[in-house]
């Protein structure tokens, strides 16, 4: 029988501990169940003792494993940087999940920003709504989330605030006195939809959602349609088919954060944030955000 202590599996095992799972780290290390649960088995049978055990529908680390978790973390280092010392990168690859209006006008720029903070690793993008984000990054799917409005994780870094335009059709015109302004929106739960209703209610206009959409093209689609008027984030470029709208209550702008998955080292999110806060800075025209991180510094 082997008793040696394989690279791959040591890796598997401290993605269960760092991912809070067998399911995340498989979905971290692009593998699956089955073969993060082979690797521990394999890791078992060279040590000869159980690593891990059942709890309840979860599971957690024997004290042989405790140990094992200490001394892989360890050797998978020294691994690692012998392999730097011969100038090879062990291959890394970051999923970045975004919403599409800090998408839109964000991911050409970020993609060479990212390339620049990060050039040993492999950048691939999510582009999605910000509730599953928010679950993507829970379960491990991806590894940083670009969301707008409050930064609710308590370690999300804050990189900016984007700026809010009201639009509508070429030919859209105001209802009558008696009448609700028409709002084109994003399904809720939504930052913009709310923020859009919030500002016109504070100062005394009524409004009503009269059509609804999942993602921004549905939204400007609708917009352009003349079925209302719709909030955005462009950063300045008006989409096509668009016009901006000066006559209705400035918004104040929503907050953009970097968010990151359980697990993953600080400097990365922090790099990332670093670089959308130069890049929303030269985009916005604003000197450079110093809003503080507020996660704790330290590998994790």
């Amino acid at each position: 029988m082997s008793r040696i202590l394989n690279i791959a599996p040591l890796r598997s095992f401290v993605a269960v501990a760092d991912c809070g799972g067998f399911q995340r780290a498989a979905t971290a290390l692009y593998l699956s169940q089955g073969a993060v649960s082979q690797h521990v088995r394999r890791l078992e049978a060279a040590i000869g003792r159980p690593l891990v055990q059942r709890q309840g529908r979860g599971s957690r680390f024997t004290a042989d494993g405790e140990v094992l978790l200490r001394q892989a973390r360890l050797i998978l280092a020294a691994h690692d940087e012998t392999l730097r010392g011969f100038g090879v990168e062990p291959e890394q690859t970051l999923v970045v999940g975004s919403t599409e209006h800090a998408a839109a006008q964000l991911l050409p720029e970020l993609t060479a920003a990212l390339a620049q903070t990060f050039p040993d690793w492999r950048v691939r993008f999510r582009i999605d709504r910000g509730a599953p984000l928010r679950s993507a990054l829970a379960d491990g799917r991806i590894d940083l989330a670009l969301l707008l409005g409050r930064a609710e994780q308590p370690d999300a870094r804050i990189v900016g605030e984007l700026d809010l335009t009201w639009y509508s059709a070429p030919d859209w015109r105001w209802p009558p006195r008696d009448e609700p302004i028409p709002l084109v929106a994003f399904d809720a739960p939504c930052a913009l939809r709310t923020r859009a209703l919030d500002t016109l209610a504070a100062h005394g206009l009524p409004a009503e959602v009269g059509s609804e959409a999942a993602y921004l093209a549905g939204v400007q689609a609708a917009v352009q349609a003349g079925l209302g008027v719709g909030l955005m984030a462009t950063l300045g470029q008006t989409p096509q088919g668009l016009v901006a709208r000066d006559d209705l209550p400035v918004p104040q702008p929503l907050e953009l954060s970097v968010w990151a998955r359980r697990g993953l080292r600080s400097d990365v999110p922090d790099g990332a944030a670093d670089a959308l806060r130069r890049l929303l800075s030269a985009t916005q025209g604003r000197p450079p955000s110093d809003a503080p991180v507020l996660a704790a510094q330290g590998a994790r």
